[in-house]
Formats: structure tokens, C-alpha cells, sequence
């Protein structure tokens, strides 16, 4: 049935390809579980329809209980955005997502299975609604203008991306266009879809070079290159990393920042399996919040805070870095939704309702989890069952046994389903100050005891006798 809906999805008269099956999963009387499904089978918008049996469901399903639900198979050109875009779909039509399994092919076609709870109004309703909302999404995304709307001071500003070079606001204050010849390219750091980070320098200083290849300078890549100058230029503090310049002109196009030889903290934790014992936590996670705190005091959300997105230098001093998706928060504006990360996305974010600069605090609460369990989030999940996971069974990482009951309580805290429940930065960091100074005393004292010295309070009583000797 995938490979149907596969090259049905190829031909442009039958795309998209959709099918909708009603799966039916019953205890039988030895307690094996029997599936049973029927199916409507569409070429597109077309008349074919299949009624008879199949086997069990793509990705079968497991329970004690009998189950009836619907499983809904999407193919299509793959595009940017698509699975979004359909899960954005779903919960519009009300569907209930319980399992998404998503697939894209060498030659570009999508392959979309989702298991939904069951539609009260029947099999061809559903593919029928499906059927002729697909076609809109597409629509959407491909007349959608390729603008970038920022907002800084009293006003905003919009700007249109031509192909040919990005155009950035300019106000008079900020020198920030670089001469490609002045860049020495030294060795390359990684490479990614869009373009590759060396290492470089410019005018003597040691930097990084985010260089966008010329190809991909389209679309959603013009907008997120566009909107990291934009932000850099503005912000000026020692937990961020620092905007050096950027080419926006060809043959060149890119960003050039401090260079930051720690590497990021998720190769810390992750490739080089480095430990933080908990004082170094406290301190990296002082330091994030620290730019934080600082970046929405200038309405500046960050969407996709991570390990990867944490980078120290040389004194080991945690800098928030990758602007690419972040936003000027505008009072009456309403964010893009599912902008970021899955693994670390709040909740309000991956169901596509308005969010502000509390969706940071939910992603830090991931990010000081993983500082402390050095492991992936969710790592048994895919990112897509993970997100439905957050949302609809309000799934949490495990927190390890022996954790110091203070962090706990600000892990939970930050990741608090209703936003207004969570803190915000400036109240963090007190937290995490008191709690490094708790912690450091807590050490102090257990140092003493195994060693048989005498207390504080003791050491301390001569010299307050002395003190009051004095004072008399």
C-alpha cells in the first residue's frame, strides 16, 4: 500500500495520495491480540476505492484493551514544513494524534503515517476532508512572500529577500558589512545542509565563519540568515557570542562571529563524554541564564535554546549561540509555531497556540536535564513521537533519584505545562546563585566532617568572642 501511494504521489493527477483505515485491534480468547482492518483506498481525489481486508497496521499498535482507531497514510512532494504543516492539520480537524511515524524518500516524496483516535463521522469524511485540505497547505507554502518582519524601538520594519543578495535594515549606528577578502579560512569546524563553519580569522582575531551556500540562499534560508544579523548586530553581552560581521553581498554570503575553541557543550556531553559535577552545572547554567535573561529584556526569543546551541571558550564561559530562528517578540504579533527543536520545544509551541519568551524557560528545563543525565532527551522516542508525547500525555525526562531536591524543583518548575507556572530568567538565576552557594556550603561542611575538624561555628566563635571583647 506505501509503494502505491509512493508512485501515485509521483503522477501530479493523483497527488496527493491518501488513505484512511479504520484498525480495529481486540484481545482474542488466548490474549493475543487479533487486527483486523478496513480500508478506503484514493488516488488523490479520484474514485478508487478499495473495501476489503489488509494486515495489521503499518506500525502495530499494543494494549490490553480493545482499540479502535483510524490510520491515515499521506504521500507527497516533500516540501519544508510539510509534516508541520499536516500535524497542524490534524488538530484543526480535530484529530487526536496518538502515534506519527514520518519517511522521506532519496528522490524527494513524503510518506506520512499517523494513527488517530476514531472519527466519529466515518472513513470517507475523514479522507474526503483530508483529500481537499492537503492541497491548501501546499498552496499556502508555496504563494507564501518571502518576507521578513522585525521590530525594534516603537516601529517595525519589513524587508523583502530577492535571490540575489539579502537587503538588512541599516540604521546608521552599526558598521557590520564585511569585505570578503579581509577573511582567512583556516580549517573547516562542520557542514550542514545549508552551508559549513570554519575556523578563521579577520583583522588578527581568531573567529567563525558561517558561510550559507549560495544554492540554498532561498526561501526560509534567506529569512533565518537575515534575521541572525539582524539580532546579532543588536545584542552585546559576555554570556552571548559575539557578532563580529557578516557578507551579504556574492559571491559570499555569511556570518562571522567570535570563535569560541571549547566547541559546543552538546560535544562536551555527547562525543567527548565529558562530565559536569554539579558546582560546573550550576555555573554553565548561571551563565546561560545570565544571556537569557538578557536577551528577553530585550523581547528577543531565542526558539531553539539546546546544548548544541551552547558554546564555551577558552575560560570555559557558556555563550548562547545560532540566532537562526530566534525573534524580536512584537506585542501584538503571534509566533511561528513548531520553530525549533522537538526534543527540547515547549508544549504550547508544538501545538501551534501564540508563545512568548516563557517557551525559552521550558527548553532550558531540558537543557539543564541533560547537563545533569549527560543523555539525549527522550532518546527511545523518535523527535515526532516525543513531541506528541509533551503534548497530549504531558511526558517529562526522568529525573535521576539522587538529584540535589532543589534543581527538582526547578526542573519542574521550568517545565510546567501552563506557561504563567513557569519562572522567568532573572528569578532563575537568584535560584541557581542560592543554590551554588547552598551546595558549596553543603561541601564545605562534609569536607570538615570527614576530616574531623571542628564546624564552622566553631572555627568562627574566637574571633566572634574576640569581636565583642573588642566592641565592649
Amino acid at each position: 500500500m506505501h509503494k502505491k501511494l509512493l508512485n501515485m504521489a509521483c503522477n501530479p493527477l493523483t497527488s496527493p495520495a491518501v488513505d484512511v483505515r479504520l484498525v480495529q485491534i481486540r484481545p482474542t480468547c488466548d490474549g493475543s491480540l487479533d487486527n483486523s482492518v478496513r480500508s478506503s483506498f484514493t488516488k488523490g481525489g479520484g474514485g478508487l476505492q478499495l473495501d476489503n481486508h489488509h494486515p495489521p497496521p503499518a506500525f502495530g499498535l499494543s494494549s490490553n484493551f480493545e482499540l479502535t482507531m483510524h490510520e491515515i497514510t499521506i504521500s507527497t512532494k516533500d516540501k519544508p514544513k510539510l509534516l508541520s504543516r499536516l500535524t497542524c492539520l490534524m488538530s484543526e480537524i480535530g484529530l487526536n494524534i496518538q502515534e506519527a511515524h514520518a519517511f522521506c524518500t532519496i528522490d524527494g516524496y513524503s510518506l506520512d503515517v499517523f494513527v488517530v483516535d476514531s472519527w466519529e463521522k466515518g472513513i470517507d469524511h475523514l479522507r474526503n476532508t483530508l483529500v481537499k485540505e492537503i492541497p491548501n497547505i501546499e498552496k499556502q507554502s508555496a504563494s507564501k512572500q518571502e518576507t521578513v518582519s522585525s521590530a525594534g524601538g516603537q516601529g517595525q520594519s519589513s524587508f523583502i529577500l530577492p535571490p540575489s543578495h539579502v537587503e538588512i535594515p541599516f540604521d546608521g549606528s552599526d558598521v557590520w558589512e564585511i569585505d570578503a577578502e579581509l577573511l582567512n579560512f583556516e580549517y573547516k569546524i562542520a557542514t550542514g545542509s545549508n552551508g559549513d563553519l570554519y575556523k578563521g580569522s579577520f583583522c588578527g582575531q581568531d573567529v567563525a565563519i558561517k558561510i550559507f551556500k549560495t544554492n540554498c540562499l532561498s526561501g526560509d534560508i534567506q529569512r533565518e540568515f537575515a534575521q541572525e544579523v539582524f539580532i546579532l548586530r543588536k545584542v552585546r553581552h559576555k554570556n552571548v557570542v559575539q557578532f563580529i560581521g557578516a557578507c551579504t553581498r556574492p559571491p559570499l554570503s555569511c556570518i562571522v562571529t567570535e570563535f569560541m575553541s571549547g566547541g559546543s557543550v552538546y560535544d562536551f556531553l555527547h562525543k567527548q563524554k565529558g562530565v559536569f559535577k554539579l558546582p560546573a552545572i550550576l555555573k554553565v547554567a548561571i551563565d546561560v541564564s545570565k544571556g537569557m535573561s538578557y536577551l528577553h529584556q530585550n523581547n528577543i526569543i531565542h526558539r531553539d535554546l539546546k546544548a548544541a546551541n551552547l558554546l564555551m571558550d577558552e575560560n570555559d564561559v557558556v555563550k548562547i549561540a545560532d540566532f537562526g530562528v530566534a525573534r524580536v517578540q512584537v506585542q501584538s504579533g503571534v509566533m511561528t509555531a513548531e520553530t525549533g527543536t522537538y526534543r527540547w520545544m515547549a508544549p504550547e509551541v508544538i501545538e501551534h497556540k501564540p508563545y512568548d519568551h516563557k517557551a525559552d524557560v521550558f527548553s532550558f528545563g531540558i537543557v539543564l536535564w541533560e547537563l545533569l543525565t549527560r543523555k539525549l532527551p527522550y532518546a527511545h522516542l523518535t523527535p515526532l513521537q516525543a513531541a506528541v508525547g509533551v503534548v497530549q500525555k504531558g511526558l517529562r525526562p526522568k529525573i535521576p533519584k539522587h538529584t540535589h531536591p532543589l534543581v527538582v524543583e526547578l526542573l519542574e518548575r521550568c517545565w510546567q505545562q501552563e506557561p504563567s507556572l513557569r519562572p522567568g530568567f532573572s528569578e532563575i538565576i537568584e535560584i541557581l546563585q542560592y543554590m551554588a552557594q547552598k551546595i558549596s556550603e553543603e561541601e564545605r561542611s562534609s569536607k570538615r566532617r570527614n576530616l574531623g575538624e571542628p564546624c564552622q561555628f566553631m572555627d568562627e566563635w574566637p574571633l566572634k568572642m574576640q569581636e565583642n571583647e573588642n566592641a565592649a
